[in-house]
């Protein structure tokens, strides 16, 4: 048969494409040399370093990195890693569920967690009043204490006026240091200057501890949940360039992913986040925004068209260890002129000419 087409015949690879190099095993490979060779093969494998590969372009561009936090990521021991992200400015503005920040304070406050079996007897461990996350074990009053720190620390707010989650868990994270046994998520936050955002706060222990302390003294603490909405896209909108890194999806995914298409509340077009990364194991067939890809993003004009992204799906705690420590070894954060973070929307005229 012929071949008609106008490249036959010519040594020409389709676009984005490079030799596959088949994975050959060292005993002296290094862990970013392993990441490396995995982005140099196929499937998950190569996601994996495409992933290393985007994020550190990430850091060596202008860029504001939004990190999506879900998932029992804190109790699955992924804690201090995130630290490391905050510490080392990885990343620059978090968006979590309330249940990572809520067991946060409970590791930061000196409680643990355990493993357990995962084909354990839940009646026996509801007996003995111990929770258990899959194959993560805490004992239920150790929950409570670090609970009733959480309600006592809000019955010292101000009930005269709202507060952002920022806000909020900016002053959890100054409360707390001076009693943490290490440093947290909240604690490294509030001193490096990384905001914390919590869209979906009465859905964890957070809001949990908030309700007990209003149900027994009667005090309102009041939250500013479109002050967030606002302060995001003003965080978004004001970036020099914007990326994104999602680990799962949920509502730290959306809240994060909405700002690239929302410029047009201060009379901005929408600019798209210009890099995207997510590790999921959700697929995007059953319709829901865990599995949603970047390319449907695309359609939103939530991420950029010329956007670099890719989807790692592989569970968060294989594929977090693997990228962040061969960031680490390259040192890729090295020298990263750090965003001037702006969530000052108040100062925005309304009705704003388009600049």
């Amino acid at each position: 048969m012929t071949n008609n087409h106008p490249n036959a015949g010519q040594d020409e690879a389709p676009p984005g494409a490079g030799p596959l190099l088949p994975f050959s095993v060292s005993d002296k490979s290094s862990v970013a040399e392993l990441v490396q060779r995995m982005g140099e093969t196929a499937f998950q494998a190569r996601n994996v370093g495409l992933a290393a590969e985007i994020w550190e372009a990430m850091l060596h561009d202008e860029t504001t990195i939004f990190f999506g936090l879900a998932g029992a990521m804190v109790p699955a021991g992924m804690r201090p890693l995130i630290v490391y992200l905050i510490e080392n400015r990885l990343i620059d503005v978090i968006v979590s569920t309330g249940a990572n920040l809520y067991h946060d304070v409970y590791e930061s406050l000196g409680f643990l967690h355990s493993q357990g079996d995962p084909q354990g007897d839940d009646v026996r461990l509801a007996h003995l009043r111990v929770v258990r996350f899959y194959d993560v074990l805490a004992p239920e009053h150790e929950f409570s204490r670090a609970e009733r720190f959480c309600t006592e620390f809000s019955l010292t707010l101000d009930v005269g006026r709202p507060y952002t989650t920022r806000e909020y868990f900016e002053l959890l994270g100054k409360v707390m240091a001076p009693v943490a046994k290490e440093e947290g998520i909240l604690t490294a936050a509030a001193k490096n200057g990384v905001p914390i955002y919590c869209p979906a706060f009465g859905d964890s222990v957070h809001g949990l501890a908030v309700a007990e302390g209003r149900q027994r003294t009667g005090r309102r603490i009041m939250f500013d949940v479109t002050g967030d909405v606002l302060e995001m896209i003003h965080l978004s909108m004001t970036a020099e360039n914007s990326a994104v890194i999602y680990v799962g999806g949920g509502t730290p995914k959306n809240f994060i992913q909405q700002t690239g298409a929302a410029g047009y509340i201060f009379d901005r077009d929408p600019a798209g986040h210009k890099y995207g990364i997510q590790i999921t194991m959700d697929q995007p067939q059953w319709g829901g925004l865990s599995g949603c890809t970047f390319e449907e993003a695309v359609s939103w004009r939530k991420i950029a068209p010329e956007a670099r992204f890719t989807t790692v799906n592989v569970e968060a705690t294989v594929a977090l260890p693997l990228i962040v420590s061969a960031l680490a070894e390259r040192k890729a954060h090295a020298g990263r002129k750090l965003p001037e973070l702006d969530w000052a929307w108040e100062k925005v005229s309304v009705g704003a000419s388009t600049p």
